[in-house]
């Protein structure tokens, strides 16, 4: 069984910074990606970010390009989101999940990642 554990949220101002980490415990296969993706009330669930892990290939969504970087660490088995000039728009939970990179590329949706963590809280004030 894996177990994500999420943590580094908090609340800052606009233009503030956070990062936040991802810690894997057991095996999350041989082609492991990891992402992340935020919830708010009232909107959608967006997938944040993702990393291939084995190849350091990267994803963005386009609200946070430029401003968050993905980076993993295999010897801790630890993925990073650093989230920098944040607004009150990146206010949500922001969740880490574990997958299998197919096709060329890391899963998109949520569901087609096999393990997620509970998340941890980020709250942008204005």
């Amino acid at each position: 069984q894996v177990r994500l554990v999420e943590s580094g949220g908090g609340s800052v101002q606009t233009g503030g910074s956070l990062r936040l980490s991802c810690s894997a415990n057991g095996d999350i296969g041989s082609s492991p990606c990891m992402g992340w993706f935020r919830s708010a009330p009232m909107k959608e669930r967006e997938g944040v970010a993702s990393i291939y892990t084995n190849g350091g290939v990267t994803y963005y969504a386009d609200s946070v390009k430029g401003r968050f970087t993905i980076s993993h660490d295999n010897a801790e088995n630890t993925v990073y989101l650093q989230l920098n000039n944040l607004n009150p728009d990146d206010s949500a939970m922001y969740v880490c999940a574990a997958g299998t990179w197919r096709d060329g590329s890391c899963p998109r949706d949520y569901y087609d990642f096999n393990y997620w963590g509970r998340g941890t809280l980020v709250t942008v004030s204005s």
